[in-house]
């Protein structure tokens, strides 16, 4: 398959300038959107094209706009998540640094289906870079007049506001973003209501990923009848790939949703390196189950992967070979959760604290054959438990890698260390469960 998402970026030098973006195409969907089609023609197409989301949840992107009040006396706002904050996942920021203009066109068309005049783009503080990139671009736009008042002559408004963030984790859900650019803490709302009707300032808010906004010119350029033949019937389009970890190509693919998990490993990020041979793959970002390598003859479409007993997310691919330790593996991935959990719900906050520390024990020393089961007793304690899906990121991780590996985590509990990593076992001390490792970055929200 030709590339659409990621084609001019990879192929024509200084794309991110409106002028070289305009020479190849650029803004042609807008032109074409706001002069002949009507609102909700742009609501009803994007609806037949079947796209879902692409940042995780993988919901129907028109039936989520169609979920808008037909009346509102209050402005509708589109708030775009490129906060991308799922660690092994690295799309957006791609098309955000290397072709920020594809979005903005997006954000153009997406904001005049569903009646938005103001739109937010909150970005993950650590993209630097990014956010320059995307400030000059919008500036651009206003200059050409693709923002601004009386857009193309067709008499539609629109204004665009970059919004920074602070680099946490908890502001990538959508309610939690939304706290954030209020100006609040980014503590995730209990639904319903949801933000389609009670969303940024208590208006109808349409919150959407980087990548499917990407999708929206291509298929008002293209018709929804060309996006539905690519890949699956219910989970069509193209799809952006994160391949990181052991493999010979790690970097972004795009590829037709669907396409096999080994031929993604295999054939386009070149196997696994140094002659070693595969162990587990995590197909979604950190929060999601990892297949062994005997389960990766899957479609990586959101359907399939759900089917086979993980989910595709964000497509953050993490590869691991055979030199790989599943406890450290998922040490790692704790860790990181507990210190994002905002401490709203008590499950997440003092759960995953409670998985760090079993898990570093069993690492590092000083765990029980007991600890192995205690995994487990306490991730089924706080799956579906909390407000947001932070908790379920940590607990659903947890017991596959522990189901699946189970022999690796007994052996661990055994020794007392760790049999493939030798050096975890120096000079490590031991502490009682309620104690922090010494500069543990876990931050206690009620402190």
């Amino acid at each position: 398959m030709p590339e659409h998402l990621l084609t001019r970026c990879r192929d024509i030098p200084g794309l991110r300038a409106i002028d070289v973006y305009l020479q190849h195409g650029g803004y042609e969907a807008v032109r074409k959107a706001l002069t002949a089609q009507q609102p909700e023609e742009l609501v009803e197409m994007v609806k037949a094209s079947n796209l879902r989301g692409r940042g995780g949840a993988g919901f129907p992107t028109g039936m989520k706009w169609g979920f808008l009040p037909k009346q509102s006396e209050k402005p509708v706002y589109l708030a775009v998540n490129a906060d991308e904050s799922e660690p092994g996942t690295f799309k957006d920021r791609l098309i955000i640094e290397d072709d920020p203009h594809q979005l903005l066109e997006g954000v153009i068309i997406s904001s005049y289906a569903i009646r938005c005049h103001l739109a937010y783009i909150y970005i993950r503080g650590e993209m630097a870079v990014g956010y320059e990139r995307l400030w000059e671009a919008v500036r651009e736009a206003e200059a050409k007049g693709f923002l601004g008042k009386n857009i193309l002559g067709s008499g539609f408004d629109l204004q665009v506001v970059i919004h920074r963030g602070a680099g946490a984790y908890i502001c990538g859900e959508e309610t939690g973003l939304l706290e954030s650019l209020e100006g609040k803490r980014g503590y995730p709302r209990i639904k319903p209501p949801f933000p389609a009707t009670h969303g940024l300032f208590g208006c109808p808010t349409i919150v959407n990923n980087v990548e499917t906004l990407a999708c929206v010119p291509h298929i008002v350029l293209r018709g929804a009848a060309w996006f539905r033949g690519i890949g699956p019937e219910k989970s069509p389009g193209p799809k952006l790939y994160c391949l990181s970890g052991h493999v010979v190509r790690p970097g972004v693919y795009e590829l037709p949703m669907g396409t096999p998990l080994r031929e993604l490993i295999y054939d386009h990020a070149g196997g696994i390196p140094n002659g070693r041979q595969l162990k587990a793959v995590i197909p979604g970002g950190a929060s999601m189950p990892p297949f062994t390598a005997a389960e990766i003859d899957v479609p990586m479409d959101m359907d399939s992967v759900q089917k086979a007993g993980s989910f595709l997310g964000s497509a953050g691919i993490m590869v691991m070979d055979d030199s790989t330790c599943m406890v450290w593996a998922l040490h790692n991935v704790i860790s990181f959760f507990h210190h994002e959990s905002c401490g709203q719900c008590t499950p997440c906050r003092e759960g995953t604290g409670w998985l760090d520390r079993v898990l570093r024990d069993l690492e590092y020393g000083g765990a029980a054959a007991s600890d192995v089961d205690l995994l487990l007793n306490v991730a089924n304690n706080i799956q579906g438990n909390t407000i947001c899906a932070l908790a379920d990121g940590a607990a659903m991780p947890t017991r596959a890698f522990v189901t699946k590996f189970r022999a690796e985590f007994e052996q661990h509990a055994t020794l007392g260390r760790c049999p493939l990593r030798p050096e975890a076992g120096e000079g490590a001390p031991r502490r009682s469960r309620g104690e922090e490792a010494p500069g543990s970055p876990v931050r206690r929200a009620y402190a």
